[in-house]
C-alpha cells in the first residue's frame, strides 16, 4: 500500500508592472530556485499567462518536478483573493476583471490563490520581517501605486468585497490630481511614483531656482534620481520629499486613529528614499496623530529585500489554499 506524502513545496509568483518574479519555496521558506519574465513584454493577458506558465513549468521540471509542488500563490496589484481575479487595476496593462487564478490553475494543473501585492508583502513581513511578533498592525506599500493591508489580532481585514485597505484611493485633496482609478485627489497621486514625479515637475516649473533635477529630462527623472539629488544637497529635491512626506504623514495618522495599531510598516521601492522621505513623514505623522495614541504607534521601515520578500509572501499564501493537483 502506498502512503500519501505531503508535498513540501509551493510556487510563489509576484507580478509587478515591470517584472514578474517566481520561485519554488519549501516549507521552511527557503527559495529552491527562482526566475522572472518581463511583464511589459505581454500587453495581452493571454500571452502573459502562456509565457508565465511555460517559464514556471521549466523551472519546476528542472528542480524536482510537479510531484513535489502543492500549490501556487500569486500577488498582483488589484488582485482579489475572494474572486481569484485582478479587478480593474489602474496600473497594470490588462483592464477589466481578469480571472487570473483560474487561468493559471487550468494551465498548470495546480491550486492557485491570488491576492493584491500589498497583502502578499504583508504576509512576507509577518512571516519573515518587521511584522513578526505584532498582533495589530498595518503595512503600507508605496511604489507605482499605494497599497495597504490591515491586520487585526493577526488576521487580515479583507472587507465585504475584498477591497479593505485601499488607502491609496482615499481623498487627500478635494478636486485634486486625477487618479487612474477615475477619482480626483487620491493619496496615490501625491505619494506614489507618478505623484512624486509630478510634484518635482511642478516645483521646477514654478521656480527658476537651480536644481540638479533639471539635468534630467522629464521622461527620464525617477524617484531614485531625486533621492540621489537629495544626497548631493539639492534643496528642491529635498522639498519634493518634504511635500510628499507631509501628505503621507497625515494619511498615516488618520489610518492610525481608525485602526489603533501597534505599528505601521512602510515598504516598497519609494521607501528607499530613506531619511529624505521617512523623516518628514514621521514629523507629519506625529503632528497629526490622535493624542490618545501619540507615542504608542510605531512607524517602521521594512528592512527586507523587496523582491525576495514579495515572492515569499506570495508563497505563504499558497499554503492557505485548498490543495488541488493533477500530479499525484
Amino acid at each position: 500500500m502506498d502512503l500519501y506524502t505531503n508535498k513540501t513545496r509551493v510556487i510563489g509568483v509576484d507580478i509587478s508592472l515591470e517584472r514578474t518574479s517566481f520561485a519554488i519555496v519549501d516549507v521552511r521558506g527557503h527559495v529552491i530556485a527562482s526566475s522572472d519574465i518581463c511583464t511589459q513584454d505581454y500587453p495581452e493577458i493571454d500571452g502573459f499567462i502562456v509565457a508565465l506558465c511555460d517559464a514556471i513549468t521549466k523551472l519546476v521540471d528542472d528542480n524536482g518536478g510537479f510531484e513535489t509542488v502543492r500549490s501556487v500563490g500569486m500577488s498582483c496589484p488589484s488582485g482579489n483573493f475572494k474572486t481569484g481575479s485582478v479587478e480593474n487595476s489602474p496600473n497594470m496593462p490588462w483592464k477589466g476583471s481578469i480571472p487570473i487564478a483560474a487561468m493559471v490553475r487550468d494551465r498548470l494543473g495546480l491550486a492557485v490563490a491570488i491576492t493584491n501585492d500589498s497583502v502578499a508583502i504583508a504576509f512576507g513581513e509577518l512571516s519573515f520581517g518587521s511584522a513578526h511578533g505584532l498582533t495589530n498592525f498595518a503595512i503600507v506599500t508605496i511604489g507605482h501605486g499605494l497599497g495597504c493591508s490591515i491586520f487585526s489580532e493577526r488576521r487580515l481585514v479583507g472587507g465585504n468585497n475584498g477591497f479593505a485597505g485601499e488607502l491609496g484611493h482615499t481623498c487627500v485633496v478635494d478636486n485634486g490630481r486625477k487618479c487612474e482609478c477615475g477619482l480626483k485627489g487620491c493619496l496615490e497621486t501625491y505619494v506614489a511614483e507618478k505623484g512624486i514625479l509630478r510634484t518635482a515637475r511642478e516645483l521646477m516649473e514654478g521656480s527658476d531656482r537651480p536644481s540638479l533635477m533639471r539635468n534630467y529630462s522629464i521622461t527620464k527623472l525617477t524617484p531614485k534620481e531625486i533621492t540621489d539629488c537629495c544626497n548631493k544637497g539639492d534643496e528642491m529635491a529635498k522639498e519634493v520629499y518634504r511635500k510628499t512626506g507631509y501628505i503621507l504623514g497625515i494619511s498615516l495618522a488618520n489610518l492610525a486613529a481608525i485602526i489603533d495599531p501597534e505599528a505601521i510598516i512602510l515598504a516598497g521601492g519609494i521607501v528607499h528614499a530613506g531619511k529624505w522621505l521617512v523623516e518628514p513623514t514621521y514629523q507629519s505623522f506625529q503632528e497629526h496623530l490622535f493624542h490618545n495614541i501619540r507615542g504608542k504607534v510605531k512607524l517602521i521601515r521594512s528592512a527586507l529585500n523587496d523582491r525576495e520578500r514579495d515572492v515569499l509572501g506570495a508563497s505563504a499564501l499558497a499554503w492557505n489554499v485548498k490543495e488541488y493537483s493533477l500530479f499525484k
